[in-house]
């Protein structure tokens, strides 16, 4: 008897054993859409995923990459994607089309955005208003780096479209636009400004890499990368979201505490493009640019919507209610 009991104890152990395996494996899948992955921008999301910390959190975690992020809100709007890391902006614009976002965890504190001429056009650079009539290269229209080059023409009296605004991606096909001349102009991020500088291609005329050019540019503090997603896809999935910002505060945590050489061999290689050297020191001057524990400010949501309303029809003639914009309820609770 004793050794009947025996053996219906091992085999109840190896069934919890099994249930506890199948329940670790069974992760909850996530379909995550980005513009433009190998951008500093999104260091801290790639972080988040690399060290594993989505699958902590019990996430499946499918990240698809798009030219910019203009596009990847595209794949949220048309049901592709059901969360997108992106531009805070488009929780307002879209806010003023009646599809609300909210953003639940700020990734950047500013947006690292640069705005530079070409090194052989830079010599009769006068201002901004000299930008009317140049092709500027931007990660993609509609994006983001596109907001940043149209608000700074609308304030020095330029039309919105007075510039004509060509997509060329946030790797190493903006390197190759500016080197072949196929742009004039190129706002983008590092590592391409930085490898851009190193061999003096680009003269830079705007620089918001720092909290004092950002308000600069923007006249304030000015949100950066976020996680948006749908008052809708918040309602029905409610953990998946808590855990979701877990993981990316948790990175966020981990690129505060940690070096540039270290956070750099975390990276994907091919985000170096060609330059380990460069791209650590480009990683160590934007780890200042990564919010510190995700939490949201209403004078940089305000800030956005001001400039927004600058050059889009749509956010002027709306009623926005910023608040709407974000919460920081996820936040509070992350562990």
């Amino acid at each position: 008897m004793r050794r009947g009991f025996g053996l219906l104890a091992a085999f109840a152990c190896a069934l919890a054993l099994t249930a506890a395996s199948d329940a670790a494996r069974a992760q909850t899948k996530v379909r995550l859409a980005v513009g433009g992955q190998v951008a500093l921008y999104y260091l801290p999301l790639t972080v988040t995923e690399r060290l594993g910390l989505f699958k902590q959190e019990g996430l499946d975690v499918e990240i698809s990459d798009f030219a910019g992020g203009a596009k990847a809100l595209q794949a949220l709007v048309g049901g592709s994607a059901d969360v997108v890391a992106g531009a805070f902006d488009h929780t307002i614009q879209m806010q003023a089309k009646n599809q609300p976002l909210v953003a639940v965890v700020q990734l950047g504190r500013f947006p690292g955005f640069v705005l530079a001429l070409r090194a052989d056009k830079a010599a009769n650079y006068r201002g901004p208003a000299d930008l009317k009539g140049m092709k500027i290269g931007i990660t993609a229209p509609g994006s983001s780096t596109h907001f940043m080059v149209q608000h700074i023409m609308v304030a020095a009296g330029l039309k919105a479209d007075d510039a004509a605004f060509i997509g060329v991606g946030a790797g190493a096909s903006a390197v190759a636009a500016i080197k072949r001349g196929e742009i004039d102009a190129l706002v983008s991020v590092d590592p391409v400004i930085n490898l851009l500088l190193a061999d003096n291609s680009i003269k830079i005329v705007a620089d918001t890499r720092t909290m004092e050019g950002t308000k600069q540019v923007y006249g304030g503090p000015y949100p950066a990368a976020v996680l948006y997603l749908t008052p809708a896809y918040a309602e029905a999935n409610p953990q998946t979201v808590q855990s979701l910002v877990n993981a990316l505060v948790k990175g966020l945590k981990w690129i505060a505490s940690h070096p540039a050489e270290e956070i750099a061999k975390v990276m994907p290689v091919e985000h170096a493009i060609g330059n380990m050297d460069n791209f650590v020191r480009s990683i160590r001057s934007s780890i200042p640019m990564y919010s510190p524990d995700g939490r949201f400010s209403r004078e940089g949501a305000e800030t956005a919507y001001n400039v927004l309303r600058e050059f889009d029809q749509n956010v002027r003639q709306a009623k926005i209610d910023v608040s709407k914009s974000y919460t920081d309820a996820y936040v509070a609770k992350a562990k």
